[in-house]
């Protein structure tokens, strides 16, 4: 780890979607932060938002341009469609990380604190190449949600992802961190876990996470609980490890029934019934439909990788 002796140039890479109810607001906050690092000679005053319209129906697109319009501190990338969160993340880090040193990523909702971009800054001047935003608490959260995220990071841990504990996506990322990230070409992205295997010297940096300033959330649980699906799924093949156990323990309650059904047909206390048989179809029908579907969501993300289609299309930069 080396200490960095001059300014960086930063990139603040934002990710929106149908955001116009809050983008203002979000550009006032993060511009002005800008300010206030270039007047304490912490970056470069080439720094600026990059804001990636990622196929809004709404008039988020328009508003970029406007807010472009009347400031240098502010870029535009409008995708030609939605392709989802992280390809947008993408989309911004690759189209300008040969314009920044140190490239920051967050989300246009305002819920994380853009003043812990300032102790991101700081551990990226000390040399750190990235640094994690970690909520302390989850409070803002649903009963709900705050057990399901639990669940899904212990769950990821078991399967042997490295992912950070209430850390989302955002990150400082060195330029050199960018680059490699970048040599990752799979379609399925979960920065979250891709991110950790880059093995760079590594801060976390703590924050308490607010309310959503304007708007609606744009991940619903369905979203949620595709998102939590992908990430397993990029990331261990463990779960066709436990289809082969389920099969064992099916074959071994198979055997087990076997030996009763011998057991009452020698002492003849065969009963004719159907519990046992409905019992054992529900369970196998269950454990066989559940593998199956693990099976080709495998299959499925082999189809999409090896088609090597474009994660998104640029419509233009502004």
């Amino acid at each position: 780890m080396s200490i960095v002796n001059t300014p960086p140039r930063l990139v603040i890479v934002v990710p929106c979607y149908n955001e116009e109810a809050v983008l203002t607001e979000t550009n006032t906050r993060l511009t002005g932060l800008l300010k206030d690092l270039t007047a304490k000679s912490k970056i470069m005053k080439e720094s600026f938002v990059a804001y990636v319209d990622d196929g809004s129906k709404d008039t988020t697109w328009q508003l970029i341009l406007k807010l472009q319009q009347g400031s240098e501190q502010v870029h535009g990338l409008k995708l030609a469609h939605n392709a989802g969160h992280q390809n947008a993340l993408m989309a911004g880090m690759e189209t300008f990380k040969d314009r920044a040193d140190a490239i920051v990523t967050i989300d246009a909702d305002l819920q994380d604190d853009v003043n812990a971009i300032v102790a991101m800054v700081d551990a990226y001047l000390e040399g750190t190449d990235i640094v994690y935003g970690v909520r302390r608490e989850r409070t803002t959260d649903t009963f709900f949600k705050r057990t399901t995220a639990l669940f899904f990071y212990r769950l990821m841990a078991v399967l042997g992802a490295d992912t950070v504990y209430n850390h989302a996506d955002y990150r400082l990322m060195s330029r050199r961190a960018v680059d490699e990230l970048c040599q990752y070409s799979e379609r399925n992205l979960f920065l979250r876990g891709l991110v950790p295997l880059l093995g760079y010297p590594v801060k976390k940096v703590y924050y308490d996470r607010a309310e959503r300033f304007a708007g609606e959330s744009k991940y619903p649980f369905g979203k949620m609980l595709s998102f939590a699906i992908d990430g397993i799924t990029s990331f261990s093949v463990k779960p066709i490890s436990v289809i082969f156990l389920s099969g064992i323990i099916c074959l071994l309650i198979g055997l087990g029934m076997l030996g009763w059904v011998f057991y009452s047909y020698i002492v003849d206390r065969v009963v004719q019934g159907w519990t046992s048989l409905m019992v054992s179809l529900w369970l196998i029908g269950g454990i066989v439909i559940i593998s199956l579907g693990v099976i080709g969501n495998y299959i499925g993300k082999i189809y999409i990788e090896v088609k090597h289609r474009p994660r998104y299309h640029i419509e233009m930069e502004a």
